[in-house]
């Protein structure tokens, strides 16, 4: 695996102003794959029954930065990273389970 070259950050080179943008709109449209009638965000679509999303590009606003993100951690800290799959039950012992077969029922009385 290659890793992505990244570019140092420059604060000067954002001229764009950094007040809060205003709240986004809510848009309609029909899926332009198989015309289900969707909700999206200021122009950005994905429907859920067929996959389609639209280019970001597309929208009617610009998308905020990261740090205009009000949920973004301080600088510095990151996310804890996130292990695969659920945790682990506890109380419960690793190892093999039951083999494939009946579940055992109660047994036959006189």
């Amino acid at each position: 695996m290659t890793p992505r070259p990244h570019r140092a950050h420059l604060p000067e080179e954002r001229t764009e102003s950094t007040a809060p943008l205003p709240p986004p709109e809510l848009t309609e449209a029909e899926c332009r794959r198989c015309g289900t009638y969707i909700a999206g965000l200021d122009g950005r679509y994905a429907c859920g029954v067929c996959g389609w999303v639209n280019d970001h590009s597309e929208g009617h606003r610009r998308l905020p930065r990261a740090d205009e993100d009000p949920d973004r951690p301080p600088k510095g800290r990151r996310r804890p990273k996130q292990l695969p799959g659920p945790p682990p039950e506890k109380g419960s012992e690793p190892g093999p389970g039951p083999g494939p077969g009946p579940e055992p029922g109660p047994e036959p009385g006189p």
